[in-house]
Order: structure tokens, then C-alpha cells, then sequence
């Protein structure tokens, strides 16, 4: 795709990226595809996933008590178990504000771990990786931030957030649905939102602006973006993924340069 050779252009030494089609096929990519990068916070959309897939399974249930006090797995995967961003440290009661938590993610992973046996970073691999053959995607650490991916993994990660596989096609729509409408919240890098919308582990675009996605993205895009300079979304209007993964942090320069790149992708498959 040409609109791709605008990351030729981005003040970045390493840059990967592909658009996955809804039926699984590439229909363009850039950079090297087995380049392993960081995912910083694209970690939480794969352990979303297995969380999803450990709800289907009977391990855990979506509303039983997780995390702190009067908490839910639900509210865990919403960012609204209250849980500060990065200490295990209540700042609001569950449901009532979307406050943005690593440390709501790690106590999902710790809560599925308790409830498998299995330690989190292998139910992923076990529940998902493997599955779907990520072959060069581990999780060394906090299911919040740690994860490790190429974008060859992802794109077979892509197709199964537009074609379920593993996943009943109803669970991954509830997830990729708006849970707890309406409230408030910080979105990071972009400050103060009202609404604030997400939904089980992954985030809606909605109306929101500013924003990583494009002026031309849908309302019900979802994806997650990561601090170390990578984001995923799906845009089902489009009926189409894109990915990018880079070796330089979040910043200014993603925040002009991403939703340029979105918009560029979206003009060019609608004229396909």
C-alpha cells in the first residue's frame, strides 16, 4: 500500500506495519515484518483475549469479585475497578470513574492464574499465542505492559479480532462494545476525556478527539495504543486492521504523525 510509505518519514530507527483485510489477508505491509518489538501497552488487548477466553471456559466468570474490594472481572478489564494507574491502591469505588490501570490488568492476570493454576504469561501462550501460531510473542512479565511482538504475529492476531477463531463471535463483540457508558477519564497522552469509553480490554474510539486513530476512522473502532511507540486498531467499516510497532517512545510525534497514517490507509482501501 502506498499510503505506508508515509513511516518512511517518521523520525523513528525502526519501524514495522501491515493493514489486515476482515478476511485475513494483507493488503499491504512495510518494515521488518519479524523485527521483535516491545509492545508496551498492545499487551493488554492479548491478555484481554485470554481473559475473554478463560470467561468461555468456565475458569472465570465476567461478573465475580476480582481485584479490590466490591470489584469484578468486568470491571477489571474496563479500567474501572478504581485501581490507581500503577499501584494497587483504590482511588475510587468500582464502576464510579475509568481510571486507566496497569495494576488492574496484573490483578486480572494474577486472578486467572489463581483461578487456572497455570501462570499467566503461559495460559496466554497456551489460550492465544499458540492457537493462532504467534510463534515470536512472549510475555516475560506484566500482562499490563510486557509483552514482546512482530508484526507478522500480529497480523494473525488481527484476523482473529475480525473473524474469531478462538473466541465465540458474541463474546468478542461484547468486548468490543462500550461497558459502563458515560464515564470520565484520562486517556494517556491525550488528557481528560467525557466520555472516556472502553470496552473489555480494549478501547473505543467513539467521538473522541483528540485521538491516535483518524478523523476518518468509525465510531466503533477499537484497538490500544503502547507507550513505546506501537498501536493496534480495527476499524469494522472499513473492514480492516492496521498495525505499527517502532523503537522510539510515544510522543508528539505520534500523536501527528499516527492518525495522518490512519487517514491515508482508510482513503486508500476505500478507493480499492
Amino acid at each position: 500500500m502506498q499510503s505506508l510509505r508515509m513511516i518512511e518519514n517518521w523520525p523513528v530507527p525502526t519501524a514495522s506495519a501491515a493493514v489486515v483485510r476482515a478476511d485475513g489477508s494483507v493488503a499491504g505491509a512495510y518494515g521488518p515484518l519479524g523485527h521483535r518489538f516491545p509492545l508496551a501497552s498492545v499487551t493488554k488487548p492479548l491478555a484481554a483475549y485470554a481473559a475473554l477466553l478463560a470467561i468461555e471456559e468456565g475458569a472465570i466468570e465476567l461478573d465475580e469479585p476480582a481485584g479490590p474490594e466490591g470489584a469484578t472481572v468486568r470491571h477489571l478489564l474496563a479500567h474501572t475497578s478504581g485501581l490507581a494507574f500503577d499501584e494497587q491502591r483504590p482511588m475510587a469505588a468500582p464502576g464510579t470513574r475509568r481510571i486507566y490501570s496497569n495494576a488492574g490488568f496484573e490483578a486480572l492476570g494474577d486472578h486467572i492464574a489463581k483461578a487456572t493454576d497455570i501462570p499467566f504469561p503461559q495460559y496466554l501462550h497456551e489460550a492465544v499465542l499458540a492457537p493462532l501460531g504467534m510463534t515470536a510473542t512472549d510475555l516475560p512479565g506484566s500482562p499490563a505492559k510486557d509483552g514482546v511482538s512482530t508484526v507478522a504475529d500480529l497480523i494473525r492476531f488481527a484476523a482473529e479480532l475480525q473473524a474469531p477463531r478462538l473466541l465465540a463471535p458474541q463474546t468478542l463483540a461484547e468486548a468490543t462494545r462500550v461497558v459502563f457508558p458515560g464515564l470520565t477519564g484520562v486517556l494517556p497522552g491525550y488528557g481528560h476525556q467525557k466520555p472516556n469509553d472502553w470496552g473489555l480490554g480494549f478501547e473505543i474510539r467513539d467521538g473522541k478527539s483528540p485521538h491516535w486513530t483518524g478523523s476518518g476512522s468509525s465510531p466503533r473502532t477499537f484497538g490500544h495504543f503502547g507507550q513505546s511507540g506501537t498501536f493496534l486498531w480495527v476499524d469494522p467499516d472499513a473492514r480492516a486492521a492496521c498495525i505499527a510497532l517502532t523503537d522510539r517512545d510515544f510522543g508528539p510525534w505520534a500523536i501527528e504523525a499516527w492518525p495522518k497514517l490512519t487517514d491515508a490507509v482508510l482513503a486508500e482501501l476505500a478507493t480499492r
